[in-house]
C-alpha cells in the first residue's frame, strides 16, 4: 500500500516513527515496542536510516519488513543521500523492491564531518527526482514548520519545499514542533507557494528534559511559553514530566485533529511507555472516517 492512497482516502491517518537499534543483536527486543504501536493499528510505521555504512541499511530494512510481515503495518523506509552515490542508491532501492517495500521518506541527511560527502545528491530533492525515474516507490518529503537549520530565509525554504513536492514527493512529514500556531501558518504557507500534497504535523512527547533540549537546538524548534513552564516546573521529577509531557503531547495532537488535519505522525523514540500513553490518549479520538 503506498501511504499516498490513504490520504486520498480522506481517512486521519495515524503513523509512527521508530529507529532501528544500534547492535543488530537488539533486533529481537523491538518487538515489545511494535506490540503497542500496533495496539491502534497505525496507517504506517517509519523506519529511521544512519548516515554511511551497509549496517545501517541492514538493520533499517530488517526493522521494515518485521513491520511489514510480522505485524501487517506498512512500513516507510528512511533513505539519507548526502554519502551515497546513485549506484549505493540503486543497490538499495533494488533490495526494497525484492522485500515489497514500496514507500520511502527521502532525505538528504545531516552532514557529518567523520563522514565523506559525495557529488550525486547535494539535495533531497536530487534524490526524489532520482528515484521517481520509476513508479516503483511512493515518496514522502520533509518539511520543517520553523525552516531547515541551513535555510537562508524563508523565502528559500518554500523554494526548495516546492522543488521537492515538483521532483516527486506525494506527502510531507514535519519536523517536530511544540506550538500548532506555527504549524497552521506553515502549512497556509504552503498552499500559497502552490505545495498541494498532504502537509502532516510531527510530535514528540516531551520525557526528557535533556533530550528534548538537544533535539529543539539541532531542529530549530521554538519553546512556546506553556512548553517552557511544563519543563522548568518538571524538569527535576522524571515521573511527572512523563505525565506532563504526554498531557502537553496530546493537547496537540487534539488540537489539530479539532482543525482537521490529514493525519499525525508520533515520533515515538522507541518508548514503550510513551507509545502505550498516546494510544490510550487517543484511542477515543481516531475514529473511522
Amino acid at each position: 500500500m503506498k501511504i499516498a492512497n490513504l490520504y486520498r482516502k480522506g481517512k486521519t491517518v495515524l503513523s509512527f516513527e521508530i529507529f532501528p537499534p544500534k547492535r543488530d543483536s537488539e533486533l529481537k527486543n523491538i518487538d515489545a515496542t511494535l506490540e503497542i504501536l500496533c495496539e491502534l493499528k497505525p496507517d504506517f510505521i517509519s523506519v529511521t536510516f544512519g548516515a554511511g555504512g551497509s549496517s545501517n541499511c541492514n538493520r533499517t530494512i530488517e526493522l521494515a519488513k518485521k513491520i511489514k510481515y510480522t505485524y501487517q503495518v506498512e512500513p516507510v523506509v528512511h533513505l539519507t543521500c548526502l554519502s551515497y552515490d546513485k549506484a549505493e542508491i540503486d543497490n538499495f532501492s533494488a533490495l526494497l523492491k525484492s522485500e515489497g517495500i514500496e514507500n520511502i521518506l527521502a532525505l538528504r541527511g545531516d552532514r557529518n564531518p567523520d563522514i565523506p560527502e559525495k557529488e550525486d545528491f547535494r539535495h533531497a530533492s536530487d534524490l526524489i527526482s532520482y528515484l521517481k525515474q520509476t513508479e516503483e516507490f511512493c515518496i514522502a518529503g520533509a518539511c520543517y514548520p520553523e525552516c531547515h537549520p541551513e535555510s537562508l530565509d524563508r523565502v528559500s525554504e518554500f523554494k526548495f519545499l516546492k522543488k521537492k513536492v515538483d521532483a516527486g514527493a506525494e506527502v510531507l512529514l514535519s519536523q517536530l514542533f511544540f506550538d500548532n500556531e506555527i504549524f497552521y501558518r506553515f502549512r497556509e504557507d504552503c498552499r500559497i507557494a502552490g505545495i498541494e500534497v498532504p502537509v502532516i504535523p510531527g510530535i514528540m512527547p516531551v520525557i526528557n528534559a535533556a533530550q528534548i533540549k538537544r533535539m529543539v537546538t539541532l531542529c530549530g524548534a521554538s519553546f512556546p511559553e506553556r512548553f517552557q513552564k511544563i519543563i522548568h516546573k518538571f524538569e527535576g521529577c522524571r515521573d511527572a514530566l512523563f505525565d506532563a509531557g504526554m498531557s502537553y503531547a496530546l493537547s496537540q495532537i487534539i488540537d489539530l485533529l479539532a482543525n482537521d488535519i490529514q493525519g499525525i505522525h508520533l515520533y515515538t523514540m522507541n518508548n514503550p511507555a510513551v507509545a502505550r500513553k498516546i494510544c490510550e490518549g487517543i484511542k477515543n479520538i481516531v475514529v473511522p472516517n
